[in-house]
């Protein structure tokens, strides 16, 4: 992806980060959430962080894939810690937490990659 490429990108993306974290707020954060998955809650874990990042990394081409990932990782934990709100009705599982720093960094690393191998084309 070019520069002119990126630039034109970035504005997009970071409305889709935006988008994707109140989405993401509000199904975690609702004591009966609007929607609901038949899926293993893991998996809705990652999904929602996976895409964050992806968001992230594309809305923020200049960023330190660290921080990103130090951020997102971050607020998985306080999104956690939140959930153990008694009167939310929602459970606080560290395991949710590791599932999302594990995609988080999952993503991160290929973007890492992926950025490499585009450095050496250009």
């Amino acid at each position: 992806m070019t520069g002119f490429s990126q630039a034109r990108l970035a504005p997009i993306t970071r409305l889709l980060f935006w988008a994707a974290l109140v989405f993401a707020l509000v199904m975690a954060l609702s004591p009966k959430p609007p929607i609901t998955v038949t899926m293993v809650d893991k998996w809705q874990h990652m999904a929602a962080f996976g895409t964050l990042t992806v968001f992230a990394c594309a809305g923020w081409p200049q960023a330190r894939l660290l921080r990103i990932a130090e951020r997102l990782s971050f607020l998985g934990a306080m999104i956690e810690l939140v959930q153990s709100i008694p009167m939310l009705h929602r459970d606080c599982d560290i395991m949710d937490w590791i599932a999302d720093t594990a995609i988080i960094l999952g993503v991160v690393a290929v973007v890492a990659l992926a950025r490499r191998g585009q450095a050496r084309i250009l």
